[in-house]
C-alpha cells in the first residue's frame, strides 16, 4: 500500500502546517490468537517502546519502533481499559472505568509488575479512595498524581507518590473550575495541570493545588492529550475535528492538524511521529484502531 500524506491546512487561521505521512505498515500483524479491540488510549515509554491500550485480550500490547508485539500484560487487573500515561520516572499509570469491575487506577512498571493499584474494584464512590469512571492520570516532577475521575464523578483528584489522598476539585457544570466529563489530563513544562474538559469542549489550565489559571477552545472536543519535548500539545479529538489538533503547549496557539484518523489517544515519540489509537473502528471505516504518522 502506498503512503498517505496528510497535510495540515487551515486551521483558526494557521496557514502553514506540519506535513505527515501515514505509515499504512505500522503496527505489523498481531501475533495468532490475538485480535484488535478500541484502543482508548497510547503511550510511550522512556525506551522508545509504544504501548496500545485496547479491550481485548490481552489489554496492554507493547511494540518496538518497527511495529513488532514484543511483550503483553494485563489481564489479571483490568476490566475496561481506558487512560493510559507514562510517568517522569519510567513507571506506567492505567484506568479501569469498568463500572462494575473496575474503578482503579493502577502503577506498574514497562514489564507488566503491580506497584501500587487506588481505588476498589467493582466499587464506585466520591470518597478519598473509591473512584466513579476514573479516565486518566498524570504525574508531576515531584511524583504527586492527578486522577481524571471525568466519568462519574466531575473531578480532579490529587495524590502524593505514595498514593495518600491530598485535595480533589471539581463538579459538574460549565464555570471556571467545573467540568462535564473531563476526559484527559497532563502537566506541561511549567507544572500547569491541563485538564481536557471533553463536553464543555474546551481544555481548562490550573496550578496543582487546583487554582483556575484560563481555558482553551481551539482544540475541540479534548479525548487525549500529549505534550512532547519541544513543548508541543497534541489532542485527540473523534467526535468534532476528527483528528489531531496541535499547538504551542504554553500560549495555546494552533500550529497545525493531522487528518486521517479518529482518535481517542495520542502519543508522540522523539522523532514527532504521532501514534493514535481509536475506538470508532477507524477513520471512513477501513479498521485501523491504532496509527502512526510519520513526521516529514
Amino acid at each position: 500500500m502506498a503512503a498517505l500524506i496528510f497535510t495540515g491546512g487551515l486551521v483558526s487561521g494557521v496557514s502553514q502546517a506540519q506535513d505527515y505521512v501515514l505509515d499504512p505498515n505500522w503496527p505489523k500483524p498481531l501475533p495468532d490468537g490475538i485480535e484488535w479491540g478500541q484502543t482508548p488510549n497510547v503511550t510511550i515509554d522512556q525506551d522508545g517502546f509504544i504501548y496500545a491500550f485496547h479491550r481485548a485480550e490481552p489489554p496492554v500490547m507493547k511494540f518496538d519502533a518497527e511495529g513488532n508485539m514484543v511483550d503483553s500484560w494485563g489481564s489479571e487487573w483490568v476490566s475496561l481499559p481506558h487512560g493510559f500515561r507514562a510517568a517522569p520516572d519510567g513507571s506506567l499509570w492505567a484506568t479501569d472505568f469498568h463500572p462494575s469491575t473496575g474503578n482503579t487506577v493502577t502503577k506498574f512498571d514497562t514489564s507488566g509488575r503491580v506497584l501500587l493499584r487506588l481505588g476498589a474494584r467493582g466499587f464506585s464512590g466520591v470518597g478519598p479512595n473509591t473512584f466513579n469512571g476514573p479516565a486518566d492520570s498524570a504525574v508531576a516532577a515531584n511524583g504527586d498524581l492527578f486522577v481524571v475521575d471525568g466519568h462519574g464523578n466531575n473531578r480532579i483528584v490529587k495524590f502524593n507518590k505514595e498514593g495518600r489522598y491530598l485535595m480533589e476539585w471539581g463538579h459538574k457544570g460549565s464555570g471556571p473550575g467545573e467540568f462535564d466529563l473531563p476526559h484527559t489530563i497532563v502537566i506541561d513544562s511549567r507544572g500547569r495541570v491541563l485538564v481536557g474538559d471533553r463536553s464543555n469542549h474546551r481544555i481548562q489550565i490550573f496550578d496543582q493545588e487546583g487554582n483556575y489559571i484560563t481555558e482553551w477552545d481551539q482544540f475541540g472536543w479534548p479525548s487525549g492529550m500529549f505534550i512532547d519535548h519541544n513543548d508541543i500539545l497534541y489532542v485527540a479529538d473523534y467526535q468534532s475535528k476528527r483528528g489531531v489538533t496541535y499547538g504551542n503547549a504554553e500560549t495555546g496557539e494552533v500550529l497545525g492538524f493531522i487528518e486521517g484518523s479518529e482518535p481517542e489517544g495520542v502519543v508522540v515519540d522523539a522523532d514527532g511521529n504521532v501514534y493514535t489509537g481509536e475506538v470508532t473502528g477507524g477513520e471512513g471505516g477501513d479498521g485501523m484502531i491504532m496509527r502512526k504518522f510519520i513526521k516529514q
